[in-house]
Formats: structure tokens, sequence, C-alpha cells
């Protein structure tokens, strides 16, 4: 069942067979070790099937062999024998603090040691072969595929969630193990922090019985003997393993300051190198997780509490969080890392979250027609919520930044998350973690460009990511630039009071739902009137910005327009002037009056630099002073860019340290700088180029190696 793919060209499968059965709940237990670079421990699926989810015939074309009739062995798991740590026993009992509330004067449920004996239920586990088969068809096993690489499975075992003490108090069927997950998926809404509990304690339950599984480079395939169909499979799974250095949903690396950390990098195979999971969006689910570490670690998620450090014993925390909200699995982050919490040296009311009255505009659909989502704790019902401006929100950095952020970054979130509010309405998250990630975080790497559109969805719910494996397809950026102008070219011409309207309209009806482009555009277009569409359509707007290369013509004509705008007047001024500067001989005339140069802001900076990057000479006097008028040096990243580029175009070499500087600091956004750097034929460019990759290679994100290495060498 292996597939081999050339990750330079190859598209990315999505092995998991979503159409038979799907992942509700992930409870992980984890230990993260810098010394050895890995993450272990443990990982609980609950699952759901039924009807919907049955295959519904066998004659599908398939997307690629993965469900062939080749046979395929299914191996015995071997007894594990990584000792299991008392730190991980003690915190299965300390790490569901933050929502146990209806265990209250009950005995712990979890074991005294952390482990079960399951041999005598594993018995019936042989290394016979089986046909591969992840239907339901036939009198072959039911196959579980999950979505896995760059993972040492350890073990996998059924969790006898019957045994949890109390759980006749939760199920009409206690003995019936998985009817009781069906009835705990089943809880509505408002008992989402008893669903919870119950999650953690079902999740410590023992094992009754080890699986059979199989993995391979992409997908790990599990099996239950006997069992022929998904509403009979194990609807609560335990799986041990451990993530691999190399594993290329995390990086290892540094921070600012020298300290080790690790963080999730929404590389393009998403996170199934650091847990098995079910990849396709369609497969929504919720989790909670805890994770130890040192305690001189931080570990922020993308959980919805405010997490704090539990103290095991010396030296070693737990941090757990939780989400409430059925999201892709994708949306899973996690960074570790020596952070310090920034927060402001004087408490303002604007730290603080606020509440504000609704304008009669505002209140005519906040509750119109319900949601439209699958049901979960939505802040969109709750009326305290949607008045919320700013949320509670925390910002960590390392500590070489701590200052700056107090200074610069910490000001700036509340007026943003208002800013937001006015806009979309009601934040769909009840707090916000702001991290400061290390330099060679992928600028592109969490909005995943790739993953635009999937190829053909095979029968069993699997489908293939286009080019989802090509490295060099992470930094076009082409789709995000149309995107971007698409939307303001919309806001222009339906006016930004219809338009916004509209934005906030469409976050209200399709919050917590995955959507499409379709989907977006349809609705913008019908909540105008007919009169007022000026010729648009979504067969007009596909053609002209998605389906057609180069600028589209609509953002051709605004950019004509976009001359007379006073901002770029103002450039257009500045650029004549340091022309005018360039052209000057060295020694000037004393009559000749000094040139008076206006300040820019940064984007007119940005564009500036772009006009006189288009001049074929500049001498090394005009580019000297270019850079102490604007302080490019000291700029933010985009106009840095540009100063770079400058300076590699006319060999500027007094700032060729701003060049290396760049090259280390702003590593995503320094790959295309490499490429000029080499393209230019300067040797001592090209030494640059190579000096600065070897000192950063090993830290940088891997894609981003690869693109650059082909680049040097």
């Amino acid at each position: 069942m292996d597939i081999k793919l050339d990750p330079s060209r190859d598209d990315l499968p999505l092995m998991a067979n979503t159409s038979h059965i799907l992942v509700k709940h992930y409870v992980l237990d984890l230990d993260v070790d810098f010394e050895s670079q890995i993450i272990e421990g443990t990982i609980v699926l609950f699952f759901e099937s039924g009807n919907k989810f049955k295959k519904q015939s066998s004659s599908t074309e398939e997307t690629y062999p993965s469900e062939s009739n080749e046979a395929c062995k299914f191996r015995t798991p071997e007894p594990c024998h990584i000792p299991v740590t008392n730190t991980r026993t003690v915190s299965s009992k300390m790490g569901y603090n933050d929502f146990v509330i209806c265990g209250k004067g009950e005995k712990d449920t979890s074991g005294k040691d952390g482990n079960h004996d399951n041999q005598e239920q594993a018995s019936g586990i042989s290394s016979s072969k089986y046909c591969c088969d992840t239907g339901n068809h036939g009198s072959e096993d039911f196959l579980l595929v999950l979505d896995c690489c760059d993972l040492s499975v350890l073990k996998v075992e059924e969790v006898d969630v019957a045994a949890v003490p109390g759980i006749e108090k939760f199920t009409r069927s206690p003995k019936l193990r998985n009817q009781i997950v069906r009835e705990l998926v089943a809880l509505p809404a408002d008992r989402w922090r008893e669903q919870l509990d119950y999650y953690a304690r079902c999740s410590q339950a023992p094992g009754c019985g080890e699986l059979l599984f199989d993995i391979d480079t992409w997908s790990l395939q599990i099996r239950k003997t006997g069992v022929q169909t998904a509403t009979d499979f194990p609807h609560a799974i335990r799986i041990q393993y451990t993530t691999k250095p190399q594993g290329r949903s995390v990086t290892w690396t540094s921070d600012q300051s020298g300290r080790p950390c690790v963080y999730t990098m929404g590389s393009p195979i998403n996170n199934r190198a650091l847990f098995p999971c079910q990849e396709p969006p369609v497969a929504m689910s919720t989790w909670q997780a805890t994770v130890r570490a040192a305690a001189s670690f931080v570990v922020l998620m993308s959980g919805e509490n405010s997490a704090k450090p539990t103290q095991l014993r010396e030296g070693c925390s737990s941090w757990h969080y939780y989400v409430t909200m059925p999201m892709p699995a994708s949306t899973f982050t996690i960074a570790v890392g020596s952070w310090t919490e920034v927060k402001p040296e004087i408490c303002s009311s604007n730290d603080l979250a606020t509440e504000r009255s609704f304008s009669p505009f505002e209140a005519d659909f906040r509750y119109v027609g319900g949601c439209g989502h699958m049901e979960y704790p939505c802040r969109f019902q709750n009326a305290s919520a949607t008045t919320q401006e700013i949320i509670p929100h925390r910002v960590f950095a390392p500590v070489c930044l701590k200052g700056a952020c107090q200074e610069t970054l910490l000001p700036l979130i509340p007026p943003c998350l208002s800013a937001a509010h006015s806009v979309l309405g009601t934040h769909p998250f009840s707090r916000l973690d702001v991290l400061l990630v290390p330099a060679n975080f992928p600028s592109l790497g969490m909005a995943r460009p790739n993953k635009e559109k999937t190829g053909h969805v095979s029968d069993s719910g699997s489908s293939v990511i286009k080019h989802g494996l090509n490295p060099d397809k992470v930094f076009m950026q082409v789709h995000y630039l149309k995107g971007y102008f698409l939307l303001r070219f919309l806001a222009r011409r339906l006016g930004d009071d219809t338009y916004f309207s509209f934005l906030r309209k469409f976050v209200h009806t399709f919050h917590g739902q995955l959507i499409l482009s379709q989907d977006f555009l349809q609705m913008l277009l019908e909540s105008i009137p007919e009169e007022g569409r000026l010729e648009l359509s979504v067969e007009n707007i596909f053609q002209d910005w998605l389906e057609s290369s180069g600028i589209p013509q609509p953002l051709q004509r605004e950019r004509l327009a976009g001359a007379e705008c006073g901002l770029v007047r103002q450039v257009s001024a500045e650029v004549a002037k340091w022309v005018r500067v360039n052209r000057r001989p060295r020694k000037r005339k004393r009559k000749e009056t000094e040139e008076v140069l206006e300040k820019l802001l940064p984007d007119q900076l940005v564009l500036l630099l772009e006009h006189l990057l288009e001049q074929r000479t500049m001498n090394p006097r005009t580019l000297q002073r270019l850079e102490r008028t604007y302080h490019l040096s000291e700029q933010d990243a985009e106009v840095r860019h540009r100063w770079c580029e400058l300076v590699v175009k006319h060999k500027y070499t007094e700032a060729y340290r701003n060049v290396e500087r760049f090259l280390q600091e702003d590593q995503a956004m320094g790959i295309y700088l490499y490429g000029e750097l080499m393209v230019s034929e300067d040797a001592r460019q090209q030494h640059l180029a190579r000096r600065c990759f070897e000192l950063s290679k090993e830290q940088m994100d891997r894609s981003s190696a690869e693109v650059v290495a082909e680049m040097l060498y």
C-alpha cells in the first residue's frame, strides 16, 4: 500500500477514509523532549459512524492505488518497552483541572501506575495477511485509514470506555462501548464541560485488546479481526507513538534569544507528522491536549482556554488546552519555548474586554435564522459575547524582544481587535494568544497555498492536493495577491458601506462551517440588487481573476486610475527628485540647490523603491543618501526587502551587511533574495548567498532550504 512519490513535483495524498468513519474528538497526552527532539505519548480518537459514512459502491474510480486488491501485511504490535514514567501518571490525574466538574466526591478513576495489562485480550491477534479494504462490503475486515507520516507507532488498542466508574449515569447502555461513545459525541452543546470531562475519563480507561496496524509513508491502517463494518469498529482507540526529529509537521529550532523552541509549521503535510489524524477538511473535530515539558518552557496551543502550568514534580510542568468548536485537524497548533509573557507596564481600560450597544442595523441579523453549523457552544448565540469588542489576550515573545513588544505590539492589539469586531462582528473565540515566532517561521506556512483545490475524491473519502509536495508552490504568492486585489476591487465597485455590511452578514451566516469561494461570491451578488451588480457574475469573476493568467483587466484599469491618488502622486514626485540626484555629477555647481525630500509612509517607501529598481544604474553616492534619508535598514521587512533588492542590483557593497541581516532574520522572505544574488553571476554576491545559507540551513524551514539549495548548487 505504500505510495512512492517524488516530493519535488507530486500531489499530496489525503488517505483517511472519512466517508466511512469520522473522528469527532482527539485527546492528546504528550511529552516534549528537547534533548532528543521528539514528542511522545498517546492520542485517543473518538469516532462517529453511520449510514451517511458507509460505502455506497465499490465501483468508483480511485485516485491512486491505496485501495487496490493487493494483499498487505498487518503485524502484531510488539509490546512497548519504553517505560512510562511517574510524570505521565501524575499528569493524567492533574491535567484536566480546567473542566472536571461532574466528578465531585468521586475517587480518581485512573490506574495507580498508568499501565494496563491487556495481553490476555490481545491473544487473537496474528501476523496473517489480510486483503486490504476500507469499505464494509463483502466478508473482509473493515480498515480504518488515518493520515500519518514521519511517526513511529508503537501500539494501537481499543479503549474500554465501559470500565470508567460512573459511566452508567451517563449512558443508557453502560456495557456497550460503541454505544457509550455514540451518546458521548452526541451530547448537546450546553453540556460541553461534562462532555470534555467524560472524554478525559474515557481516554484514561484501560485497553481491552490490541489492534492490528500497519504504517506506510502516508498512512496508518488499523483493523480489528472479525469486524467488517465501520459501525462495529471500535469507536475509541488509543495510539501510542513518537514523532521523529526530521518530522515535517514540527520545527525544532532556536528563538531570537538563542534558546531552543519547537513549533508546528503548517507545512504542506499539515499535522500528520505530529499525530495520526484525518486530514481532509470535512473531518471536523474537537480536541483536548495535555502537554508536559521542562518547567522553564511555556506551552502555547490553539486552544480556547487560557492555560496555566501545573507543576508535576521539580523541573517539570503540565499544560492543558481544549477546543469546543469542531475544526479541521490542520488547525491544531503548538509552540513550546522559553517565551516570556509581555504585559503592559500600566494596565489601561483599553486592554480589558469591553462591550457596547448594537446599532439597530447590526441587531437586524444577529439572531436571524440561527446557526448553520454543527452544534457547539457558539458565541454568536451569546448576547454578552456579541458585544465584546476586545477579547482577553496574551502576548508571548523571546526575552530579547520583550521591550520592543511592550512598546510597539501591545498597544496595537486592542484597536485591531476592536476594528475586527466593528467590521466582522462577534469574535468566534473567547480569547487570543499572540506569539512572536522565530525568524525561520515560513511566512506563508500557515496559509497553505497548495490546498486551494483537491483532486478526485474517492468513494472512501480519500483525495489528493495538486502539487502539494512541490516546495516551489509554497512560495507562489499569486493566489494571495490576486485574492487581495479582488476583494479591494469588489469593495470599490460596491462601495464600502455595502461591502462591509455584506462581510459582517457573511461571517454571521457561515461561521463554524467550511466554505468555498463560490459561496462567498454567490452570497455577495445575491445581497445587492440586480441593477447594482454592474455586470458582475460568479462566472465572470472566476474567468477574470482565477482562470486567467497575468494581471486581471479590472486590476489594470484600477492601477491606471490609482495613479491619480494623492499619495501615489507624492511618490512619483519623489522618484523624479531621486532620478535627478542620481544624474548629477559628483561636484555640483555652487548655485545648484539641494533637493528637498519629503517624508514618506512605509507603503510609499515600498512604491518608491520599486520605481527606483526600474532605473538602469544608480551610483553608490545616491544609494548612500537614500539609505540615510529614510533609515531604510530600520524599516519593516517589506521596505528592507526592496532596499536589499536595490543593493544587490547595483552591487552596493557598503550595504551588503543589510542583505546578510535580511537573509538571517527574515528567512522566508529572503528566498527571493537568494535567487537575485545568484542570477547576478557576481562572484562576491554568490559567495555571500552561499555563506548565509550555510549559516542558516539547519534552522531553515525544510521547503525553504530545498528551494534555496537548488538555486545555489
